[in-house]
Parts: structure tokens; sequence; C-alpha cells
């Protein structure tokens, strides 16, 4: 029994008919009423929206995943070694290298 409910297709049925009664039930406590402007919008604590983006563009991010990604990994290689000088000198390099993708 357990087989045939974790199979893709018999999961995605369940989940869908999940997902249906949920929506119905959603527009069955939804506000009602006369359609307002400010009825379907999010609220932002009474403050205007900013109009400009937060971050312009994608590199604050790609530095920050790039850094946790260089820690991470360079941390589980380290420590999957064994305690040697080797391993000393890689974390130096370790330490570089995050040190210049801060410095930019």
């Amino acid at each position: 029994m357990r087989d045939i409910l974790l199979s893709p297709p018999v999961a995605f049925i369940i989940y869908a008919v999940l997902a249906g009664v949920l929506s119905r039930v959603g527009k069955h406590i939804s506000a009602t009423g006369a359609d307002e402007k400010y009825k379907r919008t999010v609220y932002a604590s009474g403050e205007a929206a900013p109009t400009a983006p937060a971050a312009p563009g994608y590199r604050p991010f790609f530095v920050v995943a790039l850094f946790f990604a260089i820690l991470h990994l360079g941390v589980l290689v380290a420590a999957s070694g064994a305690l040697s000088p080797l391993v000393g000198v890689y974390l130096v390099g370790l330490i570089l290298a995050l040190v210049a993708l801060i410095l930019g």
C-alpha cells in the first residue's frame, strides 16, 4: 500500500485533489463585497512600497552564495582528510580565497 501511495502518479493525484480542496476552502473564506483598490494588495504596515529595487542585480547574491559554497565545501574537504601539514596549507589557501572574495 505504501509503495502505491508514494508512486509519482498517485502522489500527484492526491496532491492535486488536496490543492483543489484547499483552493475551494480559500475562496469561501476570502474577502467578499465590492471590489476595491486595496482589497487585493499586500499589507505593508501603512508605508508606501519602495520604488527602487532592493538589490540592483544578482551580483550581491552570487558573492554570498560563492562565499558559503567555498566555505562549506572547503571545510568538508579539510575535515575528510587526516590532520597533516597539507591540510594546513589547504586551509590557508581557503582563507586567502575567502578574503579575496570579501575584498572584491
